[in-house]
């Protein structure tokens, strides 16, 4: 069963080194930041690469900020049409350590600070209620790595082998 993995937090959150570290040799990457700046259709180009994936049973990561049910929905509804496991990965905002990393990162992909604090208003803790089949939420380890914890596992549905046992990246899974 593939895995459609939703990260969700503040822009320079960790969400791509997470994803490089802990599901790149798993999962599909899929991120607007990765189409063309004034790029137009984003969200159907994201929802059409998501569907291809996993229609050939890849596992997928959406990697993007998702701060809401409003993006999240689409994607959960996608997940369930193709019969995936829909997981997760719940940031804790940190506010300081978001502009942090985002003034080490080069120019070009920095984020003006208004857009952190316009992302924190909108961000929301992910829910049983939301539709998830799991929730992880993602720390780091201090030491450039990352700690996962398992928050909600559906009942009924399969523990997947990669995110959802062992923590990916060698962390405590909990």
């Amino acid at each position: 069963m593939p895995d459609l993995a939703i990260l969700i937090g503040l822009q320079a959150s960790g969400k791509t080194t997470f994803y490089r570290q802990c599901l790149s040799a798993t999962h599909v990457h899929v991120s607007k930041d990765l189409f063309p700046r004034r790029a137009r259709g984003k969200q159907s180009r994201q929802l059409r690469l998501i569907a291809e994936a996993l229609e050939s049973g890849r596992s997928v990561a959406v990697d993007n900020t998702n701060p809401s049910p409003q993006e999240w929905e689409p994607l959960i509804a996608l997940g369930r049409r193709h019969a995936a496991r829909v997981t997760a990965y719940w940031f804790p905002p940190d506010v300081a350590a978001s502009k942090d990393r985002n003034a080490a990162r080069p120019l070009v992909i920095q984020v003006p600070d208004v857009g952190i604090y316009a992302t924190l208003k909108r961000l929301r803790r992910p829910s049983p209620r939301d539709g998830f089949d799991e929730i992880r939420v993602v720390g780091h380890d201090g030491v450039g790595g990352f700690v996962t914890r398992r928050e909600l596992t559906t009942p009924g549905r399969p523990s997947p082998t990669g995110p959802g046992a062992p923590a990916p990246g060698g962390g405590p899974a909990g």
